[in-house]
């Protein structure tokens, strides 16, 4: 089943490293972005135990990077715009 992702997902999955195809699942391309995020945000949490950043600056890294992943509070149905063909 072909997938028509909405333009901004789109872009957003390209911002992330993703080129999703009318193949690629939304399931799937969410997983990517979700392993992703947990990815930096066990980074953020090295960086603080390794005191590279201040105890009193980890929340606004935390709120940064959500920012960054705002597509993951899209609903997956919301994903895509239909199906082609």
């Amino acid at each position: 089943m072909p997938y028509d992702y909405d333009a901004r997902v789109r872009s957003a999955l390209l911002d992330h490293g993703l080129r999703a195809t009318p193949g690629t699942p939304p399931a799937l391309a969410r997983a990517f972005v979700n392993d992703l995020y947990r990815y930096q945000l066990r980074r953020l949490r090295e960086a603080l135990l390794a005191k590279r950043i201040a105890r009193r600056d980890y929340a606004g890294h935390v709120v940064a990077l959500r920012r960054r992943y705002w597509l993951l509070s899209v609903p997956l149905g919301q994903w895509t715009t239909g199906t082609r063909g």
